[in-house]
């Protein structure tokens, strides 16, 4: 195992603003890959690894400097519908790590690995992800997301990413599993009109990550940039801890029909450095914001330099 980074990720953010990557299906798909199968950027963890490791690549390059691992949509349901017996599925659990910390070690400066844990919604492959509410309970809901934390946790990833969130039901379950490991994480909602994808109160949902303390950050991710600065407050103000953020693009997924829809949004350092005044202290990209836009806000960041 390629070694990670002589600090913590909680003690760089305790300096200033880290900055992550984005999206890594559009790198993907900008590199040639096929993301049409319903384990989506997992199915190359067996299939096509060096080109996960090249995404990775490109936005080290561009100057992240946390690596979000490819193994948001895996799960051990999803890995044996593909005929993957549960040897190799948490084989290919560890290499999500292990290939994005291979593209950290390509640079002389400290690159941290967040493992994905993507919600349930992920794993059904059509868009729940982005309503909640799957008529699971949070125990039932434990019980599924369980195998493959420890999955990822057993890979040594320096934090895990409890990302695009959709209601406070989910987050419960995630943050009690999550906290069996001894990692930092941080937890991100997907949230639309101020509230989460499942209709509650943002304060009411960052509240939840109160009194945890592996939890290093709360925000939002794949939503709209416009709705990123007052969810950065709002997090802030409801937890005292620094918050993450990395919106999409602004288009929305369309899940009937397997596509973008709508006009992306301006993606640009000076709306990055409102979210920074605002409280965040992780800062990147989501779904169809790529290298460039990453480059882009290299410069955002009081943190930078030490990183």
């Amino acid at each position: 195992m390629t070694p990670g980074p002589g600090r913590p990720l909680a003690a760089a953010l305790a300096e200033g603003t880290v900055l992550l990557d984005g999206g890594l299906s559009n790198q993907l798909e900008a590199q040639g890959c096929d993301l049409s199968d319903a384990l989506w950027s997992a199915r190359l963890l067996a299939d096509g690894p060096g080109q996960i490791e090249a995404a990775h690549t490109a936005y080290v390059r561009a100057g992240a400097q946390v690596l979000i691992t490819a193994s948001y949509q895996a799960s051990y349901e999803g890995f044996e519908r593909r005929g993957i017996g549960r040897d190799e599925a948490a084989t290919l659990f560890a290499r999500s790590v292990e290939l994005a910390r291979r593209a950290a070690g390509t640079v002389e400066r400290d690159v941290w690995v967040a493992a994905s844990v993507g919600p349930y919604g992920a794993v059904t492959a059509d868009g729940a992800e982005y309503r909640g509410r799957y008529g699971l309970t949070v125990r039932e809901l434990e019980r599924f997301h369980r195998p493959r934390v420890e999955a990822l946790a057993a890979a040594g990833p320096d934090a895990l990413a409890l990302e695009t969130v959709p209601d406070t039901d989910e987050a419960r379950a995630l943050l009690r599993v999550a906290g069996e490991y001894g990692l930092p994480v941080w937890l991100s909602y997907t949230v639309a009109g101020g509230r989460t994808r499942a209709g509650q109160p943002l304060d009411e949902a960052f509240a939840l990550a109160r009194g945890h303390d592996e939890v290093i950050a709360v925000g939002v991710n794949c939503c709209d940039p416009a709705e990123a600065e007052a969810a950065v407050r709002t997090a802030v103000r409801a937890t005292g801890k620094p918050a993450v953020v990395y919106p999409n693009s602004g288009e929305d997924w369309d899940a009937e029909s397997g596509a973008w829809t709508g006009a992306a949004a301006a993606f640009t350092p000076d709306r990055a450095a409102a979210w920074e005044a605002a409280g965040a202290r992780l800062i990147g990209g989501c779904c169809r914001v790529g290298p460039e836009a990453i480059a882009g806000l290299a410069g955002v960041g009081r943190g930078r330099e030490a990183g």
